[in-house]
């Protein structure tokens, strides 16, 4: 397979995705009263509505309608007030009425947008997304901002889930026989679809995290790939680098986590180009990344809208929405990530990369929030070590334990007690990661702990003074080998303190009282 770089020299990549998102957050299914729940017993959570039985009548839930509302304004979308549901006709197993209820040409949302930033990118992304090893004086060294056009976010049910049993290569081709599990039918589902406006499989994965950033903020799912309630479909065509017009595309199915996505486009691109210099042409069709081989497969020829016969859902009423339903939706709209860095940004004076990090995860932005609130008047001067310990040490332990901040016993208020304590050289950096595996385990504050167990640092500066004096004392052969310029001996008369004072004594002073008794005699 060629080389992703190579080839984006000479074809420019055309990407567009789907991004499907079902609305977890939500105590019922779209159509019907049974309960969302993922990892039930098959077929548990089913009623006639959702399985389409003949006489059963669809009742739409109306949170699911007030959360594609807030999705599209919170992705600038034009929010579509006089809309309805179509019926979308196909043939499959996991869907037992053989139709989709979903929508047509007019979506709740419509035209909208989101500019990805991105942050510090490797040369070679910047490099293929223009096609030159010249790059554009618009690319600054800290990254580049591009806005990617969403062409609508429409709403439709969920379809089932097919387990495939046996098969001796582990594909879906290969399976012996598969069984169906109708309980995901009719869970609320929003889909949006941008126009091809991404040019790298990085900028596909860029956006897509910051895409389930905005969902989770909103708090409309709770965006698990692993779990399928965010899933995404690629798009993506080549053509030569200068022309207008379009290739012809293919779809990748089975992107469910990020590295897949950027890993199957990433081929897909990569197998157009072959065959297409090859002489051959390319298939409109759907094809299935298959991450243990990371190769695609085909899966079947791509369907067009005529193949699902769209028509009008006869038993549901067309939507018009009023000019108060909208705007009380608009009143619950929150603070978004890309609000919040610059607020992190303006407010603490933190940097782009920091106050990114912190925006990334409502819950650590939170605990942000709330840790400057105790740190009241002195919020500028600690924000940059208490983000420190939020973004190095909390998150360290975190990812190691595999829990959540509200699962920990850490709060804002002493974490900025410790921040703060740090920042005053009361305590080394050392023994800060010691007192906050104490915080950790027990959930006392850094003041309680640090008097418990002795590790106050000292400070004295006579104290200290008086300490160097007896080690230069003890060795003199080392200070005079110092003088004659053997400076890197500082380490060693630093470390001797610092075993003098049992770890507490202050290395800044320290440092500084060896350099002024050394350098002044």
């Amino acid at each position: 397979m060629k080389d992703l770089l190579k080839v984006l020299q000479t074809w420019e990549a055309v990407i567009g995705l789907e991004v499907h998102t079902e609305l977890t957050t939500l105590n019922t299914k779209m159509f019907c009263s049974c309960p969302v729940e993922f990892g039930a017993e098959p077929n548990t959570l089913i009623c006639p509505v959702c399985l389409g039985l003949p006489g059963a009548l669809p009742v739409p839930n109306k949170a699911a309608i007030e959360s594609i509302i807030l999705a599209g304004i919170a992705t600038n979308c034009d929010i579509e007030q006089q809309t309805m549901f179509y019926r979308k006709n196909y043939f499959y197993p996991d869907i037992s009425s053989n139709f989709q209820i979903t929508q047509g040409p007019v979506a709740f949302c419509m035209r909208g947008w989101l500019d990805l930033n991105i942050t510090e990118p490797a040369a070679s992304e910047r490099e293929y997304r223009e096609g030159t090893t010249e790059l554009p004086a618009s690319y600054a060294s800290s990254g580049y901002t591009t806005r990617i056009n969403i062409t609508r976010i429409h709403m439709e049910e969920d379809a089932g889930k097919l387990v495939h049993i046996g098969g001796t290569d582990g594909r879906i081709t290969g399976a012996d026989y598969s069984l169906v599990d109708y309980n995901r039918c009719s869970t609320p589902l929003i889909e949006l679809v941008t126009e091809p406006d991404l040019r790298t499989p990085e900028e596909a994965r860029l956006f897509l995290q910051s895409l389930r950033q905005i969902w989770l903020t909103l708090g409309i799912s709770d965006c698990s790939m692993e779990e399928g309630s965010l899933r995404c479909d690629g798009n993506v065509s080549l053509r030569k680098r200068g022309a207008k017009e379009l290739g012809t595309k293919t779809e990748l199915k089975n992107m469910n986590s990020f590295k897949n996505l950027h890993d199957g486009l990433a081929y897909e691109i990569c197998r157009q180009a072959d065959v297409l210099e090859s002489g051959g042409r390319v298939v409109q069709e759907t094809r299935h990344w298959e991450p243990a081989s990371k190769h695609t497969v085909s899966m079947r020829l791509k369907e067009t809208a005529d193949d699902y016969r769209y028509f009008p859902e006869p038993n549901l009423a067309p939507y018009d929405l009023s000019d108060e339903f909208v705007a009380e939706v608009r009143s619950r709209l929150p603070e978004l990530p890309d609000e919040q860095r610059a607020r992190f940004m303006e407010v603490y004076a933190l940097s782009f990369i920091d106050a990114s990090a912190l925006a990334s995860d409502r819950d650590v932005a939170s605990f942000f929030d709330e840790g400057m609130a105790f740190a009241a008047a002195q919020a500028q001067e600690l924000a940059k070590p208490f983000t420190n310990l939020l973004l190095n040490d909390v998150l360290a332990s975190l990812n190691t334990s595999g829990h959540v901040l509200a699962e920990t016993k850490l709060t804002p208020a002493h974490l900025v007690e410790l921040a703060q304590l740090i920042a005053k050289d009361t305590l080394s950096s050392k023994q800060g990661k010691e007192v906050f595996a104490h915080m950790l385990k027990t959930g006392e504050a850094p003041a309680q702990i640090v008097e418990k167990e002795g590790m106050q640092q000292v400070s004295d500066t006579a104290a200290l003074e008086q300490i160097a004096l007896e080690i230069l004392k003890e060795f003199p052969d080392k200070a005079a080998e110092y003088r004659s310029g053997k400076t890197g001996l500082l380490g060693f008369f630093v470390g001797k303190a610092m075993a003098a004072t049992k770890g507490q004594g202050n290395p800044k002073l320290i440092n500084e009282t060896f350099i002024r008794l050394l350098d002044g005699e």
